[in-house]
């Protein structure tokens, strides 16, 4: 069947536009952000616990450094954040602390922190949440799960970053009391796991970056890294930590976080 050449024109003419309209049409970054952000944490789910060994070593501007040993029990909690139990075994001035975390989406975490000296429990307020974690250049909120419901996100750009192809997207806390206006996320395309941390001040000027190395994957579908190095732009400190023995399927349950771990945490 012959198609009249003024039909054919037509057909042509609105083909074209549609594919005109397809390759033009803008990217929603707020959505592609939240569609990133959404596929990190789908990816680093299920792992139902963990547990890893680290040394965390304190640098001060002038380069004198101490070292610390900890370790991190993580047991992942559904339809709410996760609970985390940290517990310090070196050196001796420090040994016994511990820090019990209860991560939620938008309500105030549940942070408590146990000071052997002291032989009592602090609980500690959602008002200092941004203070630093046992002196380091983490806060209280860089140790807890970073559930995708605290953040609003936009898609800035894709570039590589250390040779790796990564999304960079923009995430804004909106769960109160946060330390930070905004931070910055290098995310890797393939692991899905980030590269480096930009984090900015309430006064929206770079406080600290946050770069990680080493990742190894387990189960055969989780990414952790070997190294995660804190540095503090404005006053020259760093946190430097290390991790050694990643341990998953380790049984635990809720009786392992709950308040009276702080006291019997000991291995």
């Amino acid at each position: 069947m012959r198609i009249p050449p003024l039909i054919m024109i037509t057909l042509c003419l609105g083909l074209y536009s549609t594919l005109l309209d397809a390759e033009i049409k803008p990217i929603d970054p707020v959505a592609k952000g939240f569609e990133i952000a959404s596929e990190m944490i789908r990816r680093d789910s299920g792992w139902v616990d963990q547990r890893v060994e680290m040394e965390m070593i304190l640098s001060n501007k002038q380069g004198e450094s101490s070292t610390r040993s900890l370790k991190i029990s993580r047991l992942e909690v559904e339809n709410d954040g996760d609970k985390t139990l940290t517990t310090f075994h070196y050196p001796n001035d420090i040994k016994g602390t511990a820090f019990l975390s209860y991560t939620h989406s938008l309500d105030p975490d549940d942070q408590w922190l146990y000071l052997p000296a002291l032989k009592r429990i602090k609980r500690i307020s959602s008002v200092y949440k941004s203070g630093p974690f046992v002196g380091s250049e983490f806060a209280y909120e860089d140790m807890t799960s970073q559930e995708l419901e605290r953040y609003t996100y936009k898609w800035l750009r894709d570039e590589t970053f250390d040779d790796r192809e990564a999304f960079v997207i923009e995430r804004q806390p909106i769960y109160e009391y946060s330390g930070y206006h905004r931070q910055i996320v290098w995310l890797d395309k393939i692991m899905y796991q980030p590269l480096r941390l930009d984090y900015y001040d309430r006064k929206n000027s770079l406080l600290k970056v946050l770069t990680f190395e080493g990742y190894k994957q387990y189960l055969n579908g989780f990414w952790r890294p070997e190294k995660m190095h804190m540095e503090n732009i404005q006053t020259g400190k760093k946190t430097l930590l290390i991790m050694n023995n990643y341990q998953f399927e380790n049984g635990f349950n809720d009786r392992d976080f709950d308040r009276s771990a702080l006291r019997r945490s000991r291995n």
